[in-house]
């Protein structure tokens, strides 16, 4: 059973593969729906704001014709009363819908977030082969925050000039039937460039949004490798490169706001030139006695705000658009389907779980190098509580093993069983919650030392996260920094030596207490003196419990870290050559017998004598 999704040339086709005929925006429903009384407490308030904005233009008419009229002052001050009635509860429904409003976006944007960092925290390695980290980081952050516009401001401000706009035409026919249809004239006029020119601006707010991603990607990456750029002096091309990214969205952004800005004049020009005209002649209406001052003011008012609307509408197109452009780019990141994921019905472990290996004539292709394989019909079986060391020079398909057994990939030929299951039967995360990793360069998260041992299990108590530590021998440099087991550390341990991580990073593995160990390269950058610790540490990890020891595989290019395991595996080009212990191997010569040498000799040490740092 292969639950491999179905593969597409790459997944970063797959985020420049194009949503517009769907409606992006709509995408939005489904994090709204949720909110649906909210929504309705806010459409109340919106209603209520616009009816009262649309009755000023009639007391504004009273206030003309029968109060001015009338020469009373207490008509007068009655009518400027209701005025003053009518701003107050204005204002009141106005700050309402804003308030409601503006907790919706900020709660449908973090909601955003929340499912997107979920959601990649579930795609598999595949997909940030072709991804940067920062472009994905611009989606979450600088994308989200133009949706968190639309739904927390800009639709609103849309729907309440919807609301006015409508609402004052009528009011503007109730008024006079005549001025409203000479002013109905320019309206084809105004809506031809809002819906010609908003396409593009939609096109060039997408650009504008991959220009910044493109920016985002490459600071992340200087930033994150800070060391080696000032080791290699490369601060000046690293200036000129970002600097090259953030003058060309600059430049992306500048063209889409040109445009919005011609949208904007445009529409303006031609709403006024219409409401200018149609004001003339009912200027003249009322000279000739057609209408009444108070009826003209009202037209007037009415009108102001049919053109404020429309003028609005158009520049809130712009931001509609953009906005578009950025719920497109998060959907496109929703709608990526993990190329590794559970089968509708997986089968469970043989308990208790004993973790013995069955590789069988497995062969696999990475997807980025579809024509070279990393491992070639490669048969291995590894009996539970066994622990085997694989060799081989770089790119043998050493690695390329453990990220088949955490099923971070799936084999193109044969099947690697786990207690007689198939991995691609087996959901990945109760797989991988048999197994601990120990790697090369462990990675240590910000926080404290315990936070990372715990990492491992994050129930675990104060007390068995001191076990592990001790037993990883870790304790003895924990217990001398300041603040011991609740130590800050910097991003990625930048505090700790090399050996200090690896024995935090063994603590963690400890802790797991999995029956599976992988140790990736686990001493090769360590001095003699770490080294040691290290391995003391390593050798308590894999005997175990009491009872049986940990199935553990051994990733080493360093021979006499591996000496004293009973059996060694040969690596070479994605095959095995040979197997067996360190003294059989050396004396069958080919590349273990090479390798040793080389390592050896240079060391001025027997060939085939063991070393007493090995791992027992």
């Amino acid at each position: 059973m292969n639950t491999r999704a179905p593969s597409s040339a790459s997944s970063q086709a797959r985020l420049a593969r194009s949503t517009r005929g769907l409606a992006p925006l709509l995408a939005l429903a489904g994090f709204l729906r949720p909110y649906r009384l909210r929504i309705l407490a806010a459409l109340i308030a919106l209603a209520a704001a616009a009816s009262a904005t649309l009755v000023l233009p009639y007391a504004v008419r009273l206030v003309i014709d029968r109060g001015f009229a009338a020469g009373s002052p207490e008509h007068i001050g009655r009518y400027f009363l209701g005025l003053q009635a009518v701003v107050v509860f204005m204002g009141a429904a106005s700050a309402t819908r804003f308030y409601i409003v503006s907790w919706l976006g900020e709660r449908v944007v973090a909601d955003v977030r929340l499912r997107v960092h979920q959601h990649i925290l579930s795609l598999s390695p595949e997909f940030f082969e072709h991804t940067r980290v920062g472009e994905v980081l611009s989606r979450l952050t600088a994308d989200t925050t133009l949706v968190q516009g639309i739904v927390g401001s800009s639709a609103s401000f849309a729907l309440r000039s919807m609301v006015m706009g409508l609402g004052a035409l009528v009011m503007m026919a109730v008024t006079s039937l005549k001025l409203t249809g000479l002013a109905f004239i320019g309206v084809p006029l105004t809506l031809v460039p809002i819906i010609v020119m908003g396409r593009r601006v939609r096109g060039l707010s997408r650009a504008s949004q991959d220009r910044i991603a493109d920016a985002s990607a490459l600071a992340g990456e200087t930033i994150g490798a800070m060391s080696t750029v000032q080791a290699y002096t490369h601060e000046e091309a690293d200036r000129a490169s970002y600097g090259a990214a953030t003058e060309s969205s600059f430049l992306a952004s500048l063209t889409r706001t040109q445009m919005r800005a011609g949208m904007i004049a445009g529409a303006f020009i031609l709403v006024g030139a219409s409401i200018v005209g149609v004001l003339w002649i009912g200027a003249l209406d009322v000279q000739a006695g057609r209408m009444s001052a108070g009826e003209l003011s009202q037209f007037v008012i009415y009108a102001v705000l049919l053109a404020s609307s429309a003028g609005a509408l158009s520049e809130l197109w712009g931001e509609v658009q953009r906005a578009a452009g950025a719920t497109e780019r998060l959907m496109e990141i929703l709608a990526t389907e993990p190329e590794i994921r559970a089968p509708m019905h997986p089968r469970a472990l043989p308990q208790p779980v004993r973790a013995g290996l069955q590789f069988d004539a497995v062969t696999f292709h990475y997807p980025t190098r579809p024509d070279v394989a990393a491992l070639d019909h490669l048969s291995l079986q590894v009996a539970p509580g066994e622990a085997i060391a694989l060799v081989g020079p770089s790119g043998a398909g050493k690695s390329t093993l453990f990220q088949l057994l955490l099923r971070f990939y799936d084999v193109t030929e044969g099947a690697v069983r786990f207690d007689g299951v198939d991995l691609r039967e087996l959901d990945p995360r109760a797989l991988r919650a048999q197994i601990a990793l120990v790697s090369q360069d462990p990675m240590i998260f910000a926080g404290t030392i315990a936070d990372n041992i715990r990492y491992g299990r994050p129930d675990a108590s104060d007390a068995e996260v001191r076990a592990a530590a001790s037993a990883a021998a870790a304790e003895e440099f924990i217990e001398r920094l300041p603040q011991g087991y609740n130590t800050l550390l910097g991003e990625r341990g930048i505090t700790l030596s090399g050996g200090q991580r690896q024995r935090v990073a063994i603590a963690r593995a400890m802790l797991r207490n999995a029956p599976l160990l992988l140790l990736d390269e686990a001493t090769s950058a360590l001095d003699a003196e770490n080294e040691q610790l290290v391995q003391q540490g390593l050798a308590n990890l894999m005997a175990g419990s009491a009872s049986q020891g940990r199935t553990t595989l051994v990733i080493a290019h360093r021979l006499a870290t591996i000496q004293k395991l009973r059996r060694i595996v040969v690596f070479d080009q994605g095959r095995i050559v040979a197997e067996g212990d360190h003294t059989t191997l050396v004396q069958q010569g080919g590349l273990y017998a090479r390798l040793a040498a080389l390592q050896f000799n240079n060391l001025g040490t027997p060939a085939a004598s063991p070393s007493s740092r090995g791992i027992s």
